[in-house]
């Protein structure tokens, strides 16, 4: 075990349903004494606000990502005269760029060999194939600690007192009960190029979701989701613009959220809330949320129904 603050900087992947799933590894370090300083987009403070650890806004341009870790370094090193003789940082993203930038800055990495950048790493561990994300992050975690432990059936998202509190106002303000139901009819990015969006949601939303008698909730990001939402889900309650550490604590109150293969639904399930998880072209063994409340629901080579998702969705909030 390491010495308690042992300074640990760490690039984050770029996408909140990543983030989400290294959570338990992350913990798993700070657990073992090493101080995490983190470096990730701007959003991912709020998401792991509840947890403690610093996070370093990334930069745009390479040149201020490499100062960037050199402050981080020379931080580092004042308060761990130790800090520049061992393995002192971890390289989440299996990006080339991203292994020279700790190169350039002096650092110590661990990271994937991938993409042909073992060389800019300090060590470069293999990349397992076949195994869930978050057993991918767990596997580093421990090639860094030199031991393994079983991997954790729940991720322990931690959401902050002041989030809740957040939380607790802006549901107040729109007459929103705590126990609502939380929808993401959006999704980023394609899976083996295909659409991640369940072309039926709105049907669903419409024809479904008022029998079950409470608020449902939309959280759209800015511009065309805004737009979408209003478009497609006239009946929902939209709360536009919420940081990710308010939208933590709404899902943590919430009955129950269905939603697509996306960040938000990987929330749901790290925070233990009821997930009803819709699945079109995205292979579950590799990405599914992760943890004991999760329902996949996927169709036959295609997507669900209407039907389908509705009878997950029941089954759920009787079970709550």
């Amino acid at each position: 075990m390491p010495s308690p603050n042992r300074p640990l900087i760490v690039r984050l992947r770029n996408w909140v349903g990543d983030v989400t799933l290294a959570v338990p590894m992350l913990q798993r370090l700070a657990d073992q004494g090493y101080a995490l300083q983190l470096v990730g987009k701007g959003w991912a403070r709020d998401l792991l606000a509840g947890h403690g650890w610093p996070v370093h806004a990334l930069p745009k341009a390479m040149s201020d990502r490499v100062a960037l870790l050199r402050r981080l370094k020379a931080q580092a090193g004042a308060a761990d005269p130790g800090f520049g003789g061992r393995m002192n940082a971890l390289c989440l993203p299996d990006s080339f760029s991203s292994a020279l930038e700790f190169r350039l800055a002096g650092l110590r990495a661990l990271g994937h060999a991938y993409e042909g950048r073992s060389l800019l790493l300090a060590r470069a561990h293999p990349r397992p194939r076949g195994m869930h994300e978050l057993e991918v992050y767990w596997d580093l975690g421990s090639a860094l600690l030199g031991v393994s432990a079983p991997v954790p059936a729940t991720i322990g998202l931690r959401v902050s007192p002041a989030h809740e509190a957040q939380a607790d106002a802006l549901c107040r303000a729109h007459g929103i009960e705590r126990e609502c139901i939380v929808i993401c009819p959006f999704a980023g990015g394609t899976w083996a190029k295909q659409d991640k969006t369940w072309p039926a949601f709105a049907e669903f939303a419409a024809r479904e979701l008022p029998a079950f008698g409470r608020s449902v909730v939309v959280c759209p990001g800015p511009g065309d989701e805004e737009a979408m939402a209003r478009e497609h889900f006239p009946a929902a309650r939209l709360l536009p613009g919420v940081n990710l550490g308010v939208y933590a604590a709404l899902l943590q109150g919430a009955a129950l959220m269905v939603a697509n293969d996306t960040g938000p639904g990987h929330m749901a399930a790290a925070l233990g809330t009821p997930l009803v998880s819709v699945l079109g072209p995205s292979d579950p063994a590799l990405w599914r949320a992760w943890g004991p409340r999760v329902q996949l629901v996927r169709g036959a080579g295609t997507w669900p129904t209407v039907a389908a998702v509705a009878a997950a969705a029941a089954g759920a909030l009787q079970t709550r």
